[in-house]
């Protein structure tokens, strides 16, 4: 058992039966009343998603989740294809279950492949960071400083990126994959 207030994203638990995962989990404070969970749940069997709000003491059961290491193949439609590191077994994982994910997914990136009951794939877990190309951001501005206050950047999955204002088109960054936040330039990671 474990608080509500200790969920985040990607945790899966089980409710009245069914196997939800936490797409989003955001603790919140009203200006009057007690602080609550809002969160975007999915149901992994029938793929709805609902938006719920949670005592943050309230107990749910977390469920135990083997990992599997693999590495993104392709899209192919509403399928993505994933290999197994060890096996070299290919799993399919529907578009729905990647959800926003898919901006994160750069070709042969190593995932987790999660399943529960050691048997049912019900997603993937992404690394805590990617490298990705900007493809498209306003010009660098002259004197610009990290503390500005930046820009959007479009990287080249699609995903709209809020980044300082020296960033240029065509620099490789880091992105981390909670939230969708710039953490560096790619080439100023230590080695």
């Amino acid at each position: 058992m474990v608080e509500a207030i200790k969920l985040k994203k990607g945790m899966v638990f089980t409710k009245d039966g069914k196997l939800i995962k936490v797409l989003k989990a955001n603790h919140h404070k009203p200006g009057k009343g007690n602080t609550v969970m809002q969160m975007d749940l999915r149901d992994v069997k029938s793929g709805a998603v609902v938006h719920k709000t949670m005592r943050p003491t309230e107990k749910v059961d977390l469920v135990d989740l083997t990992k599997k290491s693999a590495h993104y193949l392709y899209s192919e439609g509403d399928l993505y294809t994933f290999m197994d590191s060890e096996t070299y077994e290919q799993y399919e994982v529907p578009a729905d279950e990647i959800g926003d994910d898919k901006y994160y997914l750069m070709p042969n990136i190593e995932v987790q492949l999660e399943f529960a009951d050691g048997t049912d794939l019900i997603g993937i877990e992404l690394p805590s960071t990617v490298a990705m190309t900007v493809k498209e951001t306003q010009p660098e501005i002259k004197g610009a400083t990290v503390a500005g206050g930046g820009k959007p950047a479009t990287m080249e999955t699609g995903l709209v990126v809020q980044v300082p204002d020296f960033i240029k088109e065509g620099e490789k960054l880091i992105i981390g994959t909670e939230n969708g936040d710039y953490k560096s330039r790619a080439d100023s990671q230590p080695r």
